[in-house]
Parts: structure tokens; C-alpha cells; sequence
């Protein structure tokens, strides 16, 4: 797929779930370990942009990345949580950090 190509695609859509897939990479990433492996929902997608992964490294990423605002309830992603069932949290995830869920 070309960079252009790929600057207008979003694998993604609002209200489509989604898991944070379970990667511990070394080095420099953006993605949370505490969401790692948990589901949530696509909030709306925030644009396209370089992979910060790469460029941490300084190389040059070759096409942006669909970046999305990702809904998560809080007691999913910590269990003990004492609040009320309805809070819930946001991480913005790179769209290579997320899977379909069927």
C-alpha cells in the first residue's frame, strides 16, 4: 500500500471493539503496559501521524499511522477499582497496537 493510500485508511471506525494486543517490545513505545490485552471501544479517530516508535530511534517511519482515542472502563483495567461502574478511561493507540475483536 502506498504512503498515500495509507494516510487515508483507518483499519478502524468509531464504536468498533478493539484489543490492545499483549506485546512487550523492548525499547522506546507509546502503549501503556497496564492496557495491554484488554478490550475496548473506538472513541473516533484523531488523524494520521509518524510512528513515534520509529522515530524515537530516528529512523523514518514509512507512512503514517491511524492514530484512535480508545475507550477502556476503568474496573477492566484495574480490577479493584472503588468508583463507579461507569468510569471509564481514554488512551490514544496506534492502529498496530490494536486487533479486531469478533
Amino acid at each position: 500500500m502506498s504512503a498515500a493510500a495509507h494516510a487515508t485508511s483507518a483499519p478502524f471506525a468509531p464504536g468498533d471493539r478493539v484489543r490492545v494486543r499483549t506485546a512487550f517490545p523492548p525499547g522506546h513505545v507509546r502503549t501503556p503496559h497496564y492496557c495491554r490485552g484488554h478490550e475496548g471501544v473506538v472513541e473516533r479517530l484523531c488523524g494520521h501521524f509518524p510512528n513515534p516508535e520509529e522515530l524515537a530511534y530516528g529512523r523514518v517511519p514509512t507512512a503514517p499511522c491511524a492514530l484512535y482515542r480508545v475507550r477502556f472502563p476503568q474496573r477492566a483495567l484495574w480490577p479493584d477499582y472503588a468508583g463507579p461502574a461507569a468510569d471509564s478511561v481514554e488512551i490514544e493507540l496506534f492502529d498496530h497496537w490494536l486487533e479486531a475483536v469478533e
